[in-house]
């Protein structure tokens, strides 16, 4: 059956057939022509991968995004983190960043934050004298960011794979290494505008005009507060908070802001069900890839082995990181976190590592995935909405994805950047 799986698996993804499709059609192949079970429990194992509670946050997650881009909140917020940094040398770019972290805290989707918020940075920085190639792989960079600040998609998906941690944990312990994050790639910005010689244009805003346009911004922001604040009291869970932020989303966006109209709901909700769709199908048959492993203990083996290595905890990180970094030029976080999780995280246990430590290690190393190629999904996200080749995206990507690397290192030899918000907060 894992001869099956594998092989067949990747003819498919070399021939090009979607990644949900080829692990369920792998899957699907593994069984009829490997085991005696009948087909049918590929497609039970699928509906099984879709029916969780806490699954539901993600078209909710989904949807709060659309309406916060169609609420024109998107364009607050970029306003909101201008003001403070677009003055500057390099100041567009801080600007960038600063607005897709913002933005992070609302969608839980590197995706979302790319053809959102990213391709309105791409413009402005191009029109205020920047490389457009240069704008459109920080906005790639920058948006890695949005799984990694809470509320994040992919977090959802791990805690749904790993008993010791729950959603409320690593929505905390989120935070510190999404903030890490957005620092580096701040001092990667400030680098390469002062040796390309990127000056802004822009004049430093008044007092006055500081403060209304942060008045403006404040409900826009206070749904952050709201997801966080609202989870991190118990007031309500993770995918309660995900319904809370959709309606929250359209009350700023109709009665608030009043950019949001009743005509453009068909078309926002259209959108984030063809976003939730996509995720979903990803999940489902993720789901039955990873059933045909753990039913051949192929887990179970591959943790005892390791295991008879006696490898120390930081040497057993260093290995993961050059696995996972591997597996994300192939495959996308969300089918990773449903294959490998599974696998690696009871042989972390089991060397002592703190389970949410390495649950952010992990994902922090899948979303990297998201920004190399030949598979990085936010590489040609960017290339579309902004018509920029993938080519040139990848030329200006080095910097960014050293300082990503440098922050991966970070987190897996300072243990405390992701477990002490937890901890202090009582997960």
């Amino acid at each position: 059956m894992i001869a099956i799986l594998f092989c067949s698996f990747f003819v498919l993804l070399v021939i090009g057939v979607p990644v949900a499709f080829s692990m369920a059609i792998a899957a699907a192949l593994a069984v009829y022509f490997g085991s005696s079970y009948p087909l049918i429990v590929v497609v039970k194992e699928m509906f099984s991968g879709l029916d969780s509670f806490p699954l539901m946050a993600v078209p909710f997650f989904i949807l709060a995004a659309e309406l916060m881009s169609g609420g024109a909140m998107t364009t607050i917020l970029l306003r909101f983190a201008s003001q403070f940094v677009g003055h500057l040398r390099g100041g567009l770019g801080y600007a960038n960043v600063l607005s897709s972290t913002m933005f992070a805290g609302i969608s839980g989707s590197a995706l979302a934050d790319a053809a959102g918020p990213g391709a309105m940075m791409v413009r402005m920085m191009e029109k205020g004298g920047y490389d457009k190639s240069y704008a459109g792989a920080l906005t790639a960079s920058a948006a890695v960011i949005g799984p990694i600040i809470p509320p994040s998609i992919i977090m959802i998906l791990y805690a749904m794979q790993v008993e010791e941690v729950s959603v409320g944990a690593l929505f905390m312990a989120g935070i510190l290494p999404g903030l890490l994050i957005m620092l580096m790639l701040c001092a990667a910005n400030w680098y390469i505008c002062r040796k390309r010689g990127y000056r802004s244009t822009e004049p430093r805003p008044g007092a006055r005009e500081m403060l209304r346009t942060t008045l403006y911004a404040l409900p826009a922001l206070f749904l952050i507060v709201i997801i966080i604040g609202g989870i991190r009291t118990g007031i309500f869970t993770p995918t309660e908070a995900s319904v809370v932020a959709v309606f929250y989303a359209l009350l700023c966006g109709m009665f608030v802001y009043r950019s949001l109209k009743l005509r453009h709901l068909p078309d926002i909700i259209y959108r984030a069900a063809l976003v939730s769709i996509a995720v979903l199908i990803i999940l489902a048959a993720a789901r039955a890839f990873a059933w045909v492993l753990i039913i051949q203990s192929v887990p179970q083996t591959l943790a005892a082995v390791i295991v008879s290595w006696e490898l120390s905890p930081i040497v057993f990180l260093l290995a993961i990181n050059v696995l996972l970094l591997a597996f994300g030029l192939f495959m996308d976080p969300l089918p990773g976190v449903m294959v490998l999780v599974p696998i690696l995280a009871p042989i972390a246990h089991s060397l002592g590592i703190d389970p949410v430590h390495f649950a952010i290690v992990v994902i922090v190393n899948l979303t990297l995935g998201l920004i190399t190629p030949p598979v990085g999904s936010l590489l040609f996200v960017v290339s579309s909405a902004v018509k920029l080749r993938v080519t040139e995206l990848v030329g200006e990507m080095p910097p960014f994805f050293i300082a990503h690397v440098i922050v991966l290192l970070i987190l897996t030899f300072v243990p405390a950047v992701s477990t002490w918000l937890p901890h202090i907060s009582g997960f």
